[in-house]
């Protein structure tokens, strides 16, 4: 849990640039990824033509995270989710 653990997989990535969605995906194959995790996509496509949905098979690198990166993702997620929280309400209105 001290050093970092890589290995490859094969994954699925999925972009669409449509007028409905603008998005990507990547799926890896037999692998969950965790807070701290890091993957890297080998040849990744960054684009498609307008008003296409493509998908292509790739190969990726999982570079786990040492117990110390998942507790700093887990500090950063919890920092970033607090700022939600800080809306006031109040009643006065603005015209």
């Amino acid at each position: 849990m001290i050093r970092r653990k890589s290995f490859e997989v094969p994954c699925t990535v999925e972009i669409e640039h449509s007028f409905d969605s603008l998005h990507a995906n990547v799926e890896l194959e037999g692998v969950e990824v965790w807070p701290g995790d890091q993957v890297i996509v080998h040849d990744a496509p960054t684009s498609v033509p307008a008003g296409e949905r493509q998908i292509f098979q790739r190969r990726a690198t999982v570079i786990r995270g040492t117990i110390f990166d998942r507790l700093w993702a887990r500090v950063e997620g919890y920092l970033e989710i607090t700022e939600l929280f800080e809306v006031g309400f109040s009643e006065e209105r603005f015209s």
